[in-house]
């Protein structure tokens, strides 16, 4: 991209406060930007071959929105748990194995997307996430869903297209957990918790494509307080209370 075309676009975004600049094969995050880091609400650098976040990210201290999905990303900057005002991360399609040990810092994170990275586990880090609504950690590689997860504070979990095949009883404790989805995973019915479906807050389960037959639910405790729906070839069990 042309000096020209960079430069317009970083006067636009210092009268809107939104920088986008997406599909343009940039390889760096763009330095000029920190002239700007009082200025911008919004970034948006999506579908680029962009391989490191430098430790400038922390200095935007009033953004709100950070997009980087479909980029070479293989970790993040600790700096970037500095951003107190963040309230969407979305890193679909990136290359990261794990987050920053100070990700729970981010206290306003509401939307977090992950999906199609090489997480192993769902992190720890964001049992400290006090205001998360949603959290994607589809198409990675978990295998397991840890005792941590109970202090989950997400409205919605999405956990398709794993290898999971373990699941902590301690999910039945997440206080504002309403959606969990853990379709295409390794699951054995025996390894889903029947808390999910007597004793916790989850009222929308979905679990297609895993290694059991759904009319088995019927034998699980709880199933008589569920309905089970079939919609656009997805299956779920809808529990009472949703509505």
């Amino acid at each position: 991209m042309g000096n020209s075309a960079l430069k317009a676009h970083l006067e636009t975004a210092q009268k809107t406060g939104v920088f986008q600049l997406t599909g343009k094969g940039l390889t760096e995050f763009p330095e000029d930007l920190q002239k700007l880091t009082s200025n911008l609400r919004t970034i948006d650098l999506s579908n680029n071959k962009i391989e490191l976040l430098p430790p400038l990210i922390g200095k935007f201290s009033f953004l709100k929105s950070l997009a980087l999905n479909n980029n070479k990303l293989t970790a993040l900057p600790e700096e970037l748990c500095k951003l107190k005002k963040l309230e969407t991360l979305h890193l679909n399609g990136n290359h990261l194995r794990q987050l920053p040990a100070a990700f729970g810092q981010l206290s306003a994170l509401k939307t977090l997307s992950l999906s199609g990275n090489q997480l192993r586990t769902v992190p720890t880090q964001l049992s400290g996430l006090r205001h998360l609504d949603v959290v994607d950690l589809s198409k990675n590689q978990i295998q397991n869903v840890p005792d941590t997860v109970g202090e989950l504070q997400a409205i919605e979990l999405n956990l398709n297209q794993n290898q999971i095949s373990q699941i902590s009883m301690q999910i039945s404790h997440c206080p504002r957990l309403k959606v969990l989805r853990l379709e295409e995973n390794c699951l054995e019915l025996s390894m889903l918790p029947q808390s999910i479906l007597s004793d916790s807050q989850i009222s929308l389960l979905a679990v297609e494509g895993n290694l059991f037959e759904i009319k088995k639910l019927r034998e699980l405790e709880g199933y008589d307080k569920v309905c089970v729906l079939f919609c656009f070839g997805v299956f779920c069990l809808l529990l009472r209370n949703f509505w």
